[in-house]
């Protein structure tokens, strides 16, 4: 895929790393990557994507912006309060990447539409909050073979995983067979807008990870960070014989 002059100026400081090159930006260029869930995650990952140059960024969410998102979701404002979070963001990314094709779906993640929204993205980006849709969209991107890279947060802590499912890998019901009986998200629990931050950055490292083919060791892994420690462990995925998806 041909780099612009404009572009070429634009990424220049990344273009010139060893590990990257024009090729590198090229890649980058023609990745599809799909966003599920424009929130404390998906902003600064969305932020960082368009950064990139990342040729197609989908972004899925339903949902409108509410005061108590302001402190933490990023791209929002004030006056944008009552508007949805779609509608905004693709306009914001947009200001950040004029090269990038911005998709948004004004929808709630089901069982009816998910084969259809991950069909034409090479990778999915989970930020979502519940466990229930973070089921479902492993379920859906093993059935696919899609690359998931998924982040979730709480309080003070955050953590981060990728599947290859173009591999043969364990996937996330093995490591959470079934929906637990409470379900601990932000919502219910808190969370510091720092976390969120640091996760959704980490989310779209992995993606640019992932694009070049560079080895992080994030493959059947899972990364815990506690934000009051400052301390990062990493949670090994092991296959579950009697793992329903039979992965």
């Amino acid at each position: 895929m041909r780099i612009s002059h404009k572009e070429y100026e634009k990424y220049s400081k990344q273009i010139i790393l060893k590990k990257f090159g024009i090729i590198g930006q090229q890649k980058i260029k023609s990745s599809k990557v799909l966003i599920i869930g424009m929130g404390g995650l998906g902003c600064p990952l969305s932020i960082y994507l368009a950064s990139l140059g990342i040729g197609t960024i989908g972004i899925v969410d339903n949902d409108k912006v509410e005061l108590s998102n302001l402190n933490r979701q990023i791209i929002y404002r004030s006056d944008d309060i009552g508007k949805f979070k779609v509608d905004i963001a693709k306009k914001k990314i947009k200001t950040i990447s004029k090269y990038s094709k911005i998709k948004s779906y004004k929808t709630r993640v089901n069982k009816k539409n998910i084969q259809r929204l991950i069909k034409s993205f090479d990778i999915v980006c989970d930020g979502t909050d519940n466990f229930e849709t973070r089921l479902l969209i492993n379920d859906h991107s093993l059935k696919q073979k899609k690359i998931l890279i998924s982040a979730a947060v709480t309080g003070f802590e955050g953590h981060i995983y990728k599947f290859d499912f173009r591999k043969k890998t364990p996937c996330y019901r093995c490591f959470m067979p079934d929906m637990p009986d409470q379900n601990l998200n932000c919502g219910n629990e808190g969370v510091t807008p720092t976390i969120t931050g640091v996760i959704g950055t980490m989310q779209a490292n992995e993606v640019l990870n992932t694009i070049l083919g560079l080895k992080s060791e994030m493959e059947k892994k899972m990364i815990v960070f506690d934000s009051i420690k400052m301390n990062l462990r990493k949670i090994n995925f092991t296959r579950d014989n009697s793992c329903k998806n039979r992965c």
